[in-house]
């Protein structure tokens, strides 16, 4: 069938049966994992739909890839494929620390609006964990994905762009070394809101309990504190009898059905995740914030192996798996395609095939609890068959045709 576009009307994806996506498998084992989860994705839809729905990727460079032909690290030609394709699903790119080309994930997220970072965090049985207790964590982190310091706003040391708002800020009594590099952090009241919106709005259609507000607030009373105070403005001007602020409701009892919207402080949410994680469902938080916590809350269920991400605007998204590119082990097979088909999982919830997004998310579950799973994972532990990269992926396809068979039998 003949591949064709996804559309967006109303606010809402039209999706048609044959959509072509676009692949950015990006550096590193970017390619590895990429390529092991495709046979695993055609599998699930072949499995929930007997022929009738099928994925046609298109392949563009981005990072090493693009600069290999000689093009920018984030081609405009990628980036303009991606706006019309709609949906990408996106490795790990390189980043250089302390300089060269900025992060090609902030870039994209920039050009594209890609306002929310949803990464959700669960624990999967035959999954190491440091904690006792793994099971009891199951949050979804919605993280501002445009500004905070991530915007780039950044002066280096002895330029005179630094020397200049240096001496501007000593003028008012601001305690600035002169031989400081000075970055600005930005926290916008609209676009604070509509990623708290989208959060609350995640929960209330999802009858969960409570999205909790995390920021630093008590210190950064501008920045931070008013991601807190603009948040809980749109949960009373927009969310009236489907969520309630913490602090309105004065000691009285969460109504029937309705969302508590709490708030912590940064560094407390960390303690709380690791003692009390069962309290929280959803968590909206600032750019920097966000990408500590997903992290953190990744390693209390075994990793950014096992954990998922996407990067989401209005109409368009870019999923992508959590973990970095890992160049030392890069084309050795041994790398875990896991967070990368978590994420497969994730991309096709979002397109609206929900058969395949859970026949895909069964299946990895099953292996996992068999034992089977990458060297990361099974880090010498007995009784664990330690697959590759593409076996693991093909292990997970599989896994779906047995499960697609037991229910159709």
């Amino acid at each position: 069938m003949e591949a064709s576009l996804i559309g967006f009307v109303d606010g809402r994806l039209v999706v048609p049966d044959n959509p072509e996506l676009v692949a950015l498998p990006g550096d590193g084992i970017g390619p590895e994992v990429y390529e092991a989860t495709c046979p695993a994705i055609a599998a699930a839809v072949e499995a929930s739909y007997g022929g009738r729905r099928a994925i046609t990727w298109r392949v563009l460079p981005i990072g090493q890839a693009a600069v290999a032909q000689g093009l920018d690290p984030l081609p405009e030609g990628t980036v303009e494929a991606v706006r019309r394709h709609r949906v990408a699903l996106k490795g790990p790119t390189m980043t250089p620390t302390g300089g060269g080309h900025r992060s090609i994930n902030v870039r994209l997220r920039q050009a594209l609006d890609l306002f929310r970072s949803v990464r959700p965090v669960r624990y999967f049985e035959g999954v190491k964990s440091p904690v006792r207790n793994p099971h009891a964590l199951n949050v979804v982190i919605y993280r501002e994905n445009t500004e905070d310091v991530y915007a780039g706003i950044e002066f280096a040391q002895g330029t005179p762009e630094a020397t200049e708002l240096g001496d501007w800020l000593r003028a008012r009594n601001f305690d600035v070394p002169d031989d400081a590099g000075l970055g600005i952090k930005v926290i916008s009241k609209a676009r604070s809101q509509r990623l708290v919106r989208a959060a609350v709005r995640y929960a209330v259609d999802r009858r969960l309990r409570r999205v909790t507000l995390v920021h630093k607030g008590n210190i950064m009373k501008a920045t931070e504190g008013a991601f807190l105070r603009w948040g809980q403005e749109v949960v009373r001007q927009e969310f009236a009898g489907q969520a309630v602020v913490a602090s309105d409701l004065k000691g009285a009892p969460v109504p029937e059905g309705v969302v508590l919207v709490d708030d912590r402080i940064a560094d407390a949410m960390f303690q709380d995740l690791i003692l009390t994680p069962s309290k929280f469902d959803v968590i909206a938080t600032t750019n920097i914030n966000g990408d500590y916590i997903s992290d953190a809350a990744a390693a209390q269920v075994g990793g950014l192996g096992v954990a998922p991400g996407a990067n989401v605007g209005e109409g368009i998204a870019v999923f992508e798996p959590t973990h970095g590119t890992a160049p030392d082990i890069a084309g050795k097979g041994v790398a875990n395609p896991g967070s990368m088909i978590l994420t497969a999982v994730m991309l096709l919830e979002h397109i609206g095939w929900d058969e395949a997004s859970r026949l895909l998310m069964m299946a990895f579950a099953a292996v996992l609890a068999s034992g089977r799973m990458t060297g990361d994972l099974a880090l010498g532990r007995p009784g664990i068959q330690v697959l590759s990269t593409s076996g693991f992926g093909d292990a997970v396809a599989a896994e779906v045709r047995r499960l697609a068979a037991l229910t159709a039998g």
